[in-house]
């Protein structure tokens, strides 16, 4: 690789990451800011499940201007089990009733929102009208209008908003992003992008219509949506999908297999696929008039590899969790916008929204 494509590379990514710049991003992800004064934003989570027992709060551990401050939950045994793990005070330490005392605690600067998906906007709204900024798991909501209420409650209150697109802090894919911005291979023609696994227990909540909005696609094709999303910098303009259904039983509230094409302004066109189904779906490839670059896995928390027409893209690992919370606490302290606002997740939904009603009409969707 060139010196050119280096130097370019480099003052992408401390463009992107607000200054840390490439060296940083992929040796650290606690160099991505500066210590402003060496204060640590808390922040506290609402809900306890899976995502924040096994990544969220062992990501606190590692953040270099955040702190694990307090809790909120409807589990009472898990209070004592979090409290003493991780030194949390009994005044941190609330229930989904108890919440909006929250406006009073000092020590909590940031409510990370870890529910499920029609959960969000309501957690959203009384954490902003508390005085809280947030940072709101992926999807945003169930529907666009949901992301509307919230974004319009952190405005009215002035308070940051930010989706948990964690993948946007990752250096294999803001590389790809670089890639494709400064077209290195040339202009971009096509994006190949899926997103899938099998998921087990037919009780969770994410198989029920009404906390989950829907199945694969809010759940993890919304990875391969954002994707072509950051990719082309644009929005789609027309989107067709379809959907199939292997176990209607299973899949009666949500959708378990869909594939999907869009078209953008610029005339790249983009094939994504997502499902509950089966595993081994978890890339995406670019390509270009010039050559190709794309990541697989793509997704995962760890373990993401890239590759080019030229050769590998190697980068070292970072705990994405940890430098998607730093960076927000960097935007709290400096007064900057996030680069994963409340809009970003808006135009997902807009899109995922689309796609449900192409399925629903079987024609395609033209987006304004």
């Amino acid at each position: 690789m060139s010196e050119k494509t280096l130097s370019n590379r480099r003052q992408f990514l401390r463009q992107l990451s607000g200054g840390a710049g490439l060296v940083a991003a992929a040796s650290s992800r606690t160099a991505l800011a500066d210590n402003h004064g060496g204060k640590k934003l808390g922040y506290a989570l609402v809900g306890l499940g899976g995502l924040s027992t096994n990544q969220i709060a062992p990501a606190l551990q590692k953040t270099k201007h955040c702190r694990l401050a307090g809790i909120v939950t409807g589990t009472p045994e898990k209070e004592k089990i979090w409290a003493e793990k991780y030194g949390i005070p009994e005044k941190n330490i609330y229930n989904y009733e108890t919440f909006d005392s929250i406006a009073d605690n000092a020590d909590i600067d940031v409510v990370y929102v870890v529910l499920p998906n029609s959960m969000h906007k309501e957690y959203t709204i009384r954490a902003a009208k508390a005085g809280k900024h947030v940072l709101c798991e992926k999807p945003m909501a169930n529907s666009a209008e949901d992301c509307e209420a919230m974004i319009a409650a952190c405005r009215s209150a002035g308070k940051k908003l930010a989706i948990g697109y964690r993948c946007q802090f990752e250096p294999h894919h803001l590389e790809c992003i670089r890639l494709a911005r400064e077209k290195t291979f040339g202009d971009l023609k096509m994006i190949d992008a899926g997103f899938g696994f099998r998921i087990g227990n037919p009780d969770q909540w994410r198989l029920k219509g009404a906390p989950a909005g829907g199945g694969a696609l809010m759940d993890v094709g919304i990875y391969a949506l954002q994707a072509c999303r950051y990719l082309t910098g644009e929005e789609p303009a027309v989107i067709s999908a379809t959907e199939t259904k292997t176990d209607p039983v299973k899949f009666k509230e949500v959708d378990e297999t869909i594939v999907w094409s869009m078209t953008f302004p610029s005339g790249v066109v983009a094939a994504c696929s997502t499902t509950y189904a089966f595993r081994g779906v978890n890339r995406f490839k670019a390509s270009s008039t010039n050559g190709w670059f794309g990541l697989e896995p793509g997704y995962s928390y760890g373990g993401i590899k890239g590759e080019t027409s030229e050769g590998e893209l190697r980068f070292e690992e970072i705990d994405q969790f940890a430098a998607e919370m730093d960076d927000f606490a960097q935007c709290i302290l400096h007064n900057r916008e996030s680069r994963v606002p409340g809009e970003e997740g808006l135009k997902d939904l807009r899109a995922i929204e689309a796609i449900y009603k192409s399925i629903r009409t079987g024609t395609s969707v033209r987006l304004g």
